[in-house]
């Protein structure tokens, strides 16, 4: 990496509105303890539940951190901030006095779920011209979106899980015996807009569909009720910008019928984790092709994690995920760290990815 002579400010962008804040809390303190600060500076930019931005000057920003049940920001004597653009040096200035807490060379959005990674931060940090980690905005909407996201790999012809898309409007109007007889049971029912399966529920039996729209509607407009596939549960990490690199293949095994919330990020015994997977090497090698294949369709960039379901005869995409989780139970750095690119190196090498993209956006023309 062309490191410059003084540390490169990465503005660490984590907490957020969306029901996965407590889930970026814990990625964030990963992402931290990684980076070396003789190459990395960590400016840490909380966003509180109702969108409001903080500079937090010291590393004392979290309410029990080490428990994921109770985790919480501690903004005590911390300063609000906005994000202006780059014509004024790309600083953070403070709400109260306009004085500037500094400029960043790059963002690190840590963030998971509506407003974080279904493209609304990155259209903000996009029009502040600040070069960010990950995905771009059409990236982050079309795999955040499950409905649209199953649309694109249709019309690519990719495999992928059979699904039905239901609106807020047609609640009142939904058939479940149609439901079941188009996708059969069990069935699973989800958010088509959130991840780390907040809101998700199996459903085994005709008389469960109810409950479990009502959860999803918790949390979405739209939800989409999937059929369940048999067979392996299974990750793999891409990494790059143009020329992307699969990571070792992984296997996820539930112990309490599927990966939910629990199990990803409150039971280290929710699940077991294999790595690399079950798999023989052709299933392994389609895994991997598959995955760098969707990353690119997607126009994905930096990151992403692509889920699989792997049957007997074919290999079926899952989702994406285009700011998957650092925790310390999350699969996308143990794939890499398993692959020989470790914690550091890995969030070293997303942001070189960062400013080589932001770069690469310089060159292009904006008039005539």
């Amino acid at each position: 990496m062309d490191w410059m002579s003084q540390p490169i400010r990465v503005g660490l962008l984590f907490g957020g509105q969306s029901a996965e804040h407590e889930v970026s809390l814990q990625s964030v303190q990963n992402i931290i303890e990684a980076m070396d600060p003789s190459r990395l500076l960590p400016v840490l930019i909380a966003i509180d539940k109702a969108g409001r931005w903080y500079h937090c000057e010291n590393r004392d920003f979290l309410e029990h951190p080490e428990d994921p049940e109770k985790i919480a920001l501690s903004l005590k004597d911390f300063h609000q901030v906005t994000l202006l653009p780059w014509a004024s040096g790309n600083d953070l200035r403070r709400v109260r006095d306009g004085r500037s807490s500094g400029a960043l060379d790059v963002i690190f959005p840590v963030l998971h779920g509506p407003y974080g990674e279904d493209g609304t931060i990155q259209g903000h940090l996009k029009l502040a011209q600040v070069p960010m980690v990950g995905c771009g905005v059409l990236a982050s909407s079309l795999t955040m979106d499950k409905e649209m996201a199953k649309r694109v790999l249709a019309q690519a012809g990719i495999p992928h899980a059979r699904g039905r898309a239901l609106y807020r409007r047609e609640r009142a109007e939904v058939r479940v015996d149609r439901l079941v007889a188009e996708l059969g049971l069990p069935l699973f029912v989800k958010p088509a807009n959130l991840g780390s399966s907040v809101g998700v529920s199996r459903v085994d039996t005709a008389g469960q569909m109810d409950e479990a729209l009502d959860e999803a509607f918790q949390f979405d407009h739209c939800v989409v009720v999937e059929e369940a596939i048999q067979g392996q549960e299974v990750e793999c990490a891409v990494l790059g910008n143009n020329h992307p690199e699969a990571s070792i293949v992984g296997e996820i095994l539930p112990r309490n019928g599927f990966y939910s919330y629990q199990a990803k990020y409150l039971d280290p015994d929710g699940a077991e984790l294999r790595i690399p997977a079950r798999l023989s090497e052709e299933q392994t090698a389609r895994v991997r092709q598959l995955a760098m294949e969707t990353f690119r369709l997607f126009r994905c960039r930096g990151m992403a994690r692509v889920d699989f379901f792997a049957t007997t005869d074919q290999v079926i995409v899952n989702e994406l995920n285009a700011i998957p989780g650092f925790t310390r139970i999350s699969m996308y750095p143990m794939l890499w760290e398993a692959s020989g690119v470790g914690y550091a190196e890995l969030v070293e090498r997303l942001v070189d990815l960062a400013l080589e993209s932001a770069a690469a956006d310089r060159q292009l023309r904006t008039s005539l």
